[in-house]
């Protein structure tokens, strides 16, 4: 892709949205995604892979429950294998919606308005498809009910102890919040498709999810109370969540995982691969639907810029990990880092620093923050290091013990690739209906950025 070419103005003061556009333009264009009677071949042929993809999922599933997770190529020293890298990763991808939702909107950053609703649909899917793994790695799997406290005739109660415990409150506190905060910023779009909608069918459906919505004084005010209240509760969870699941490693005594700057570093690594998913969304969606004026390049430019700077905070936590094994002294320790580098495993590692600590720093020019094919090529590639580096964190260290006898190698089987391939195929078809059903960008805070459009295009 050619790069575009930049606005006159300075990054600050670039128009969020196109110049031109009134407000019956703009909702004309976002419901006539979701309202159109024909469907486009371009969104069925997406749909017909990512639906094959699920089928292969569920087959995945269906092998693994007749069979047990032998299946998997998890053994004796490597338990956790590809199921726990991909929990942690689609975690981590579901950061980026509440960042963008929540901590953006209570900083009165307006250039969210265009990002905000997919990303944050991309949270709840990427969430669903990351709490599926832990279940399936229990073995037994219809147990997964004996995680919640609930009253039964045993009086057997959680381990409060056990890391597992503690990821399913935090995941499903998360996608409880999650939910909540997107399906309120739904409301009034949902009420414009109600009120735009040619099929009675469609009318009736639309306004069962309005709930009523009419637009008052006192709708808008409670809105506002409402959204602001979900946004000031999902903004500690973007730190707590995913600090919990870095307690999964931290809290144990395999080295590699021992460690104080887990909760950070976990957290700096999900917001870094959260905003590379949205780029790797954002991109295709503003091309194919032509919505060049709404996901301008001002949004692509910001979400570079803190793209770059998780970027930086990862690469320094790789840098202060790999110091303190050696400062440490612990043999242990540093055998863990040099087995890394150079053991049978280091090509992945090398991958993860290739993707996550060189690729981004291209993004301090600012012809290739505004080079549309570098930045989705970027961001693929961080996707890819990410995936690299939860690899690495699981495998390499677990793969040789403390004894000589405890050594082994982890190989992950045609079973684990097309569980995680099931799981992508999931995570693109529920954003396909999504995308088809619901406005992916919100209306009527689209229309709160005219006038200021309008003043910066006569200014400039």
């Amino acid at each position: 892709m050619a790069p575009e070419q930049p606005p006159t103005l300075e990054s600050a003061d670039r128009p969020i949205t196109g110049t031109g556009h009134t407000f019956g333009s703009v909702t004309d264009k976002i419901s006539s995604i979701v309202q159109t009677r024909t469907t486009p071949r371009g969104w069925w042929i997406g749909f017909a892979i990512s639906f094959a993809l699920v089928i292969v999922l569920h087959v995945a599933i269906a092998n693994l429950l007749m069979e047990g997770v032998g299946i998997w190529g998890i053994n004796i020293p490597v338990g956790w294998g590809m199921a726990i890298v991909n929990f942690v990763w689609w975690i981590g991808i579901g950061h980026a919606g509440t960042l963008i939702s929540a901590i953006l909107l209570l900083l009165r950053q307006k250039w969210r308005t265009s990002i905000n609703r997919f990303a944050e649909a991309m949270t709840l899917f990427a969430v669903a498809c990351a709490g599926l793994f832990p279940i399936l790695h229990m073995g037994r799997p219809w147990f997964a009910y004996w995680l919640m406290p609930y009253p039964n005739t045993m009086d057997l109660w959680p381990q409060w102890r056990s890391p597992l415990v503690w990821d399913v409150f935090a995941v499903s506190t998360y996608f409880t919040v999650s939910l909540l905060f997107w399906y309120i910023g739904l409301i009034p779009d949902l009420a414009t498709l109600r009120d735009r909608s040619a099929s009675r069918v469609g009318r009736i459906i639309y306004d069962i999810l309005a709930m009523g919505w009419r637009g008052s004084a006192r709708h808008w005010h409670r809105y506002e109370v409402a959204y602001l209240l979900l946004a000031g509760l999902a903004t500690p969870l973007v730190v707590s969540v995913h600090t919990v699941v870095s307690f999964d490693f931290a809290v144990a005594i395999v080295p590699g995982w021992h460690s104080t700057i887990f909760p950070p570093y976990f957290v700096a690594g999900a917001l870094f691969a959260g905003f590379a998913m949205v780029l790797t969304l954002a991109i295709p969606i503003r091309v194919i639907y032509g919505l060049q004026d709404f996901i301008t390049m001002r949004h692509l430019d910001n979400m570079a810029k803190i793209l770059l700077a998780t970027g930086l905070m990862v690469t320094y936590g790789y840098v202060m990990e790999a110091f303190m094994s050696w400062y440490s002294g612990n043999g242990f320790e540093q055998y863990v880092t040099l087995n890394r580098m150079f053991g049978p495993y280091a090509p992945w590692y090398w991958t993860l620093i290739a993707c996550n600590c060189l690729a981004p720093q291209v993004l301090w020019l600012k012809s290739m923050r505004q080079n549309v094919g570098v930045l989705f090529v970027v961001a693929l590639l961080v996707g890819v290091g990410m995936w690299a580096e939860r690899y690495v964190i699981v495998v390499i260290s677990l793969h040789r013990d403390y004894l000589f006898s405890s050594w082994g190698m982890y190989y992950p089987t045609v079973w684990d690739w097309a569980t995680y391939i099931g799981t992508i195929g999931l995570f693109l078809c529920l954003l396909f209906l999504f995308v088809r059903f619901l406005p992916m960008i919100s209306i009527f805070e689209m229309r709160t950025l005219l006038p200021e459009a309008k003043v910066k295009e006569e200014t400039s």
